[in-house]
């Protein structure tokens, strides 16, 4: 996932993507769900031809495709209009832009403004509520990390840290840079939290699943570890948090097939084949009483406001999808196929073929 609805607002990764891309073609657009097909016939097509492809999927609709990066060609096509408007900075260079903004029936576009504009306004004004409860949320599960900071064996953290370092990476050195990348593994949708650890996970060999309480050094575990591959010139993925993107809820290394994720709520996982270990530090967190009975308040308090928030963004995203069917329904699809021929072409010509 490249965009995430965050307790830090709207989060993306799409800038470090640009950055290392060696072309990136930007989709410009009305709100429409029609690009997504779109993007997934470009996937196909580049699988197709022996291109492993990664997919973005959109934050509120996650059946729903905003991006695609095809590595070997280091090439990234994007939706470049919602829900975050993004610019090219190299035209005529790396940066390349289609616009969609011609392809509906202009008479059709009209009879549906009035609706789509009321559409458009309600969902915004949820949106907006589902962001104020998730930065709520946060502020709360920020005191739950407070209250169990205290109680946490942080040297012997340490030492489980130094002891998967030596297990993880034993002698190997190589000769390169590492290549660093960046993903969102979740975010809050239509209703509910939504992660894509499964997906990012599914081809590695080995997973270390962590189990621990919130605030006990999950993410101060993975970070030290990415840290130490990079060093070494081993190649990291970093999975960034749905809720507090500054926090890492996965690393991964590509050239060892390993990885090393949070297990716990909101996206618990066990064991379930014999490439999977458990990572338990629950246990280094000391029992006490009274900081449970205070973390009981938190975790309620918690639990409420994502509700609240998953109401609204259900509410939103509702609204955002009757939208964007309408807009979909004043499509000129022979405008549109047209659109989308030139754009193949041009593909083929960076793909040489």
């Amino acid at each position: 996932m490249g965009t995430a609805y965050t307790g830090e607002g709207i989060v993306h990764k799409y800038g470090e993507l640009m950055e290392e891309s060696r072309k990136t073609i930007f989709l410009k657009c009305l709100p429409t769900h029609s690009l997504s097909q779109a993007l997934n016939d470009l996937a196909i097509y580049f699988v197709k031809r022996g291109h492993a492809v990664d997919r973005f999927m959109n934050p509120g609709h996650v059946d729903k495709t905003d991006a695609i990066f095809v590595k070997e060609l280091s090439l990234l096509i994007l939706q470049a209009s919602h829900p975050i408007s993004f610019e090219p900075v190299d035209l005529g260079g790396r940066h390349k832009v289609f616009c969609f903004y011609d392809v509906y029936h202009q008479e059709h576009l009209f009879q549906q403004h009035g609706e789509v504009g009321n559409l458009l306004k309600e969902g915004k004004s949820s949106f907006e509520k589902s962001l104020v409860a998730l930065r709520e949320a946060k502020a709360i599960h920020d005191e739950w990390e407070v209250a169990n900071i205290q109680r946490m064996d942080w040297e012997r953290l340490t030492e489980i840290t130094e002891e998967l370092k030596d297990e993880i990476f034993g002698t190997i050195e190589l000769a390169k840079e590492a290549h660093i990348s960046h993903r969102i593994v979740g975010s809050l949708s239509a209703g509910k939290a939504h992660d894509f650890i499964p997906s990012i996970t599914k081809r590695m060999r080995r997973r270390l699943l962590i189990k621990g309480l919130p605030g006990t050094g999950k993410s101060t575990m993975m970070r030290a570890l990415g840290e130490e591959a990079e060093k070494r010139g081993i190649d990291v993925l970093y999975g960034w948090c749905g809720l507090d993107p500054a926090s890492i809820d996965l690393v991964l290394f590509p050239e060892l097939s390993i990885c090393l994720f949070d297990a716990t709520k909101p996206h618990a996982y066990d064991a379930e084949s014999p490439r999977d270990e458990l990572v338990d530090i629950v246990s280094l967190c000391a029992e006490d009483e009274k900081i449970e009975k205070e973390i009981e308040d938190i975790r309620y308090r918690y639990q409420e406001k994502i509700a609240d928030a998953g109401g609204y963004m259900q509410t939103a995203m509702k609204a955002q999808n009757s939208a964007r069917v309408q807009m979909d329904r004043t499509l000129n699809i022979e405008e549109f196929e047209g659109k989308l021929k030139s754009l193949y072409a041009l593909i083929k010509a960076m793909d040489g073929n």
